[in-house]
Formats: structure tokens, sequence, C-alpha cells
């Protein structure tokens, strides 16, 4: 298999966690990850990205393990420019994992997958019938999830659990406060929660647990059939 592909994020993503379902089908030497502000520390970061007054905000996991508002604008041109070098690089696909919704992101060769355009129809077509309830790690994004949400037949319900803070016990108890309100499938959209998470909370409280970064990875692996 000659395919190649580039996962790009915006800041600190486990992109171990997906690449045992992308290398069934495709060689690791085959994938290039590159991370806009993963590999920036803080005050570089902010140097080049904070946001300016009334810019609209990205909440992005730094390496310090630490969340951080970046300008919205400023991100997307900086990732549209680093796509528009790996799409002249000859990369078959290019996967653009991120759980805010982008704007005027283009590819002309590669196929590029964003992750808020696809699973947002593809969890509304798995759950049909049922009431969703979603965990997120922090509150700040809340509002954006209440947007990427709107397809669903009824309004999910939300709940907070970080995994990178908090314990396996607080992120059951969060699950458990969701199906308490009438949820009876989780989904887990953040790239920060991992298969761990999903399994725990599966075995935990016996529900149906979808992870988002799992959907669209296992998407991109067909494509590299």
């Amino acid at each position: 298999m000659s395919a190649t592909m580039a996962i790009l994020t915006i800041g600190v993503v486990p992109v171990s966690e997906v690449l045992p379902l992308l290398t069934e089908h495709i060689r690791e030497d085959q994938i290039t990850h590159i991370s806009l502000l993963g590999k920036m520390n803080r005050a570089d970061v902010m140097e080049g990205y904070a946001p300016e007054p009334g810019e609209e905000r990205l909440l992005v996991l730094l390496n310090d393990n630490q969340f951080v508002e970046v300008s919205r604008p400023k991100v997307e041109l900086s990732l549209q420019a680093v796509i528009e070098v790996l799409d002249n690089q000859s990369y078959d696909v290019i996967l653009l994992l991120n759980t805010f919704k982008l704007r005027s992101m283009v590819a002309r060769n590669a196929m590029l997958l964003e992750p808020q355009r696809i699973i947002p129809p593809l969890v509304a077509s798995i759950v049909e019938g049922h009431q969703v309830g979603v965990l997120v790690p922090v509150e700040g994004i809340l509002n954006a999830q209440q947007e990427k949400w709107q397809m669903l037949p009824t309004s999910p319900y939300y709940a907070l659990a970080n995994p990178n803070l908090d314990t396996d016990q607080h992120l059951i108890s969060a699950g458990s406060s969701l199906l308490e309100q009438g949820a009876d499938v989780l989904v887990l959209d953040s790239l920060s929660y991992h298969q761990r998470h999903r399994d725990l909370l599966q075995k935990a409280l016996d529900v149906p647990v979808l992870l988002s970064n799992v959907l669209v990875a296992r998407l991109a692996a067909e494509l590299l059939c």
C-alpha cells in the first residue's frame, strides 16, 4: 500500500490512540503528524496567537497540559497555510484532528477530512431515537458543542470530566449524571479522551459510548484500504 497520510492537529492530541486503527491499512512510516501549536511553549503561543479584542477564540491544549484560548482567525490562517504545504507534498489524505468547526479549510489534491463536518451527522444517524449525553473536558467549549449538535433530534445533555485532571471515578460520576437526566448513549467529544475512558464508562455504566476521534479514524482507515 503506497497511500500516505498527514495528521494535522492544533494543540496536543494523543495521536497514538488512533494510530492502531490506521496502521491496519498503512505503515506507520507513511503517516506524518504535524501539530501547529503542540510543540510550542505557552509564551510563544501567546505571542503569535493571542486573541485580539473581539476575535473569536478556540480552546487548545498545550504541552504543559493546560488549556489556553487562542485566536480562531490566526489559527485558521496558519492551518490553511500548513494544509497547502502538505497538499503540495502529494499526501493522499490529510486528517484534521480537531474538535472545533473551522472555516475555509481547503485541499486541492489530497482528500481533507474534517471531523466537525463528519462526526455530527454520523453520530446523528447512529443514535437515531436515543437521547445523547455528551462529556467534554472543560466548560469553555460548551457553547461550541451546542452549535455542533444542532442536527440531533433532541438536544443532548452535557457533563464535564477532564481526563487530564480528574479521576476515573469523576468520569464515571459525570456519565452517571447524564444517565440520570435521561441519556441512553454517551459521546466522549474531545481529543483528550482515550479508548481507555470509553471502555471504563461502558463497563461501569453498561451503556453505549462513542469516542469521536475513533469514529473519524475508522473512516480515514476505510479510505486507505
